[in-house]
């Protein structure tokens, strides 16, 4: 599995805005566990083009973290500025 618990609260640890594994529910930790999801299926659609199945879920994904992404935009534009430059995601 390529996504283990250690690694999911590393994430939570890192990114969330508590600094806590408890933190699992603010926008930042679920961009960065998105994005880490996210990165790991183009890994796989790189090697494997036909998986159309994957691809779904690859946008279904990237569509989520985009709706985030505008809601954090809307609310608290410094978060979303810090989250952005913090992962290297571009808009």
């Amino acid at each position: 599995m390529y996504l283990t618990k250690e690694k999911k609260t590393e994430i939570f640890e890192n990114h969330g805005r508590l600094k806590s594994t408890s933190d699992t529910g603010s926008p930042e930790s679920q961009i960065a566990l998105f994005t880490f999801r996210i990165n790991h299926l183009t890994e796989h659609l790189k090697q494997n083009k036909k998986d159309h199945s994957t691809r779904l879920g690859l946008l279904k994904l990237v569509g989520k973290r985009r709706r985030l992404l505008d809601y954090l935009m809307k609310n608290d534009i410094e978060r979303y500025r810090a989250i952005i430059a913090e992962l290297g995601i571009r808009k």
